[in-house]
């Protein structure tokens, strides 16, 4: 099931960066399809322990039945609290793979995706709670649309894009893909319209699950967590979060992360003034060519490593 679930990025590149120790400790911030999981663990001794985290109840099902693994149903950004709550002081290495994982993509009932035209507009990570992309898009103020469409997408047209579809909802309900694409079709380009539709896609699920305040809490919540000399491993896909990411390494801070998001919004909690980390790798590994061919899903992913000082 997993190898169908999800194919891991940079899975040699990201587990190497971690140095494992056979008997360290070390967490698994986005289990998925659970392949990076599996490579952690291949490399660990029996001492060794391994904590998983996922927020999506389907890929818990991917988590290996190992004495060593803790599995969390829980959204990333709480990983202080909880390995506060295991009794550890520290953990020796942290791997999060960003990305949305194929098995979210390619099910239709979830709505990550244009493809499935009467697919509902979910898009909820967490199908347990919390608003959904239809919600958004049918209760939302047109201005709060247009921004999320601009920072989370980077779409063009935003206000023009919000615009149509608080029209659009004003006839009927936007319940599925195919009610959300004939909203924009005035707008999306003849030629390579599914890129307009991607962005749109992407800044609609940024916001129904919370991302950037999330990869915010979790970035904070590592650098508590890590010992030092320990590893942080992070796989990006869009800009907004390699920013966040590549600007938290290097300057110990959160900037230009969308919409309601403060310049240091916990200097004073965490007494984080300057960065703990040191990064590893002044450019963010890519995949290889070879890598790409076999995923096109690896093409725009970025992989930066940080040592813990």
């Amino acid at each position: 099931m997993a190898e169908a679930y999800h194919t891991p990025v940079l899975l040699k590149e990201s587990v190497d960066a971690l140095n494992i120790d056979p008997s360290g400790i070390y967490v698994d911030a986005t289990l998925g399809g659970g392949g990076h999981t599996r490579e952690i663990l291949s490399r660990l001794g029996p001492d060794g322990r391994l904590i998983v985290f996922d927020r999506d109840a389907d890929a818990l099902a991917n988590a290996p039945d190992d004495p060593r693994v803790h599995t969390v149903h829980n959204n990333f950004r709480f990983i202080r609290n909880y390995v506060r709550y295991l009794g550890l002081d520290s953990v020796d290495g942290i791997l999060a793979d960003l990305g949305v994982s194929s098995h979210q993509f390619d099910t239709s009932g979830r709505g990550f995706s244009f493809r499935f035209e009467e697919s509902s507009l979910d898009m909820r990570m967490n199908t347990g709670g919390g608003i959904t992309a239809g919600e958004v898009l049918n209760t939302y103020p047109e201005e709060r649309i247009a921004g999320i469409l601009f920072l989370y997408g980077e779409v063009e047209h935003s206000r023009r894009a919000a615009s149509l579809i608080c029209r659009a909802r004003e006839k009927s309900p936007i319940v599925t893909s195919a009610d959300l694409t004939d909203a924009l079709k005035s707008i999306l380009p003849p030629v390579n319209g599914h890129k307009s539709l991607a962005r749109i896609y992407q800044a609609l699920r940024i916001e129904v699950n919370g991302e950037m305040s999330s990869l915010e809490h979790f970035l904070y919540g590592a650098a508590a967590s890590l010992r030092p000399g320990g590893i942080l491993s992070v796989i990006t896909y869009h800009s907004l979060e390699d920013r966040m990411v590549k600007n938290f390494i290097k300057e110990g801070r959160i900037a230009d992360a969308g919409p309601n998001m403060r310049e240091d919004p916990y200097a004073l909690i965490h007494g984080v003034r300057s960065s703990v980390f040191r990064a590893v790798n002044r450019r963010p590994v890519v995949p290889s060519e070879e890598e790409i061919s076999i995923n096109t899903r690896a093409r725009s992913a970025k992989l930066r490593i940080a040592e813990k000082l």
